[in-house]
């Protein structure tokens, strides 16, 4: 049996471990990156991998396209025009976006793909650099529901959860729900662990009570400590979760949904980027309340 073909394009934190899981399955894997060193240093650690110098070139020949980029310029910059990945695209390929982008563009690149006898599906991603790494991510999608029957037994390579959650537009609208719960989280969590400083309790005693009840979450499990500590040299970056907000913001603007929380969190992470702090991961929120905190 002739193995299927896929491409990746985007080799970032995200990327790069999910390409390397659709390799350790069995998947025939071609990787394109704007950064050329970082492609070639990807093959040269995952045996059987090939890298292709354009995004058409990956394409080229593949069953299943996937993208995790940047944005919705990058997006439409790796899959437009006469390099971009659909001028490569064969008669129904599938092209599966993992990018945290705007539903808006998902819709038009999904428009484009039907016009050229190919298939989108967005389908954006949650889990972070861990989740990535383990395989483990969760993937809300958008599109028909034939196309991603086909594409689900390929993402599960690197997923434990996949699920279709209607029309093209759908996965990247659930995303956003997921970003507005965790903006708010964060700055609960900040503000409470700030607070248990203040007033004297050992923070590490408080987690290891609260987070045995109604107060857990997966950002106390996993940032807590750290939040304690003031480590934030890790996982999700202020700056992404800025674009992630202004999309959450900007599509709430269209859709007459209310923001309030959402908006102020957006505000406090500008603060911390004017601070220097657009790296540090998303966490960091707790240093905006604590006194004498640079």
């Amino acid at each position: 049996m002739t193995a299927v073909k896929t491409a990746f394009i985007g080799l970032g934190v995200m990327g790069s471990p999910m390409a390397g899981h659709l390799l350790a399955k069995g998947y025939s894997v071609t990787v394109y990156n704007r950064t050329t060193a970082k492609a070639e240093a990807w093959v040269a650690a995952h045996a059987g991998g090939k890298h292709a110098l354009t995004p058409r070139e990956a394409a080229e020949g593949a069953d299943f396209i996937f993208l995790c980029v940047g944005n919705d310029d990058d997006l439409r910059s790796v899959t437009l025009g006469e390099n971009g990945a659909f001028a490569g695209m064969k008669a129904n390929a599938i092209m599966v976006d993992h990018t945290t982008a705007s539903a808006e563009v998902a819709r038009e690149l999904n428009e484009y793909a039907l016009s050229k006898g190919v298939h989108f599906i967005d389908a954006p991603v949650s889990g972070g650099q861990a989740g990535a790494e383990k395989g483990q991510l969760a993937v809300m999608c958008g599109g028909d529901q034939a196309v991603f029957d086909q594409a689900k037994p390929v993402m599960d390579s690197f997923a434990k959860a996949v699920t279709l959650m209607g029309p093209s537009g759908s996965g990247q609208l659930t995303k956003m729900v997921n970003q507005l719960c965790i903006a708010g989280l964060v700055q609960g969590l900040s503000e409470a662990l700030n607070f248990a400083q203040c007033a004297g309790l050992d923070g590490e005693q408080v987690l290891g009570v609260i987070s045995k009840g109604a107060a857990q979450s997966w950002q106390m499990e996993n940032r807590g400590t750290t939040m304690l500590a003031d480590q934030f040299n890790f996982g999700f970056a202020v700056d992404w979760m800025r674009k992630d907000l202004g999309l959450c913001l900007a599509e709430a603007n269209r859709n007459g949904a209310l923001l309030p929380v959402a908006a102020l969190v957006d505000q406090f992470y500008s603060e911390l980027q004017n601070r220097g702090g657009g790296r540090w991961d998303t966490s960091s929120l707790i240093r905006r309340l604590r006194k004498n905190q640079s």
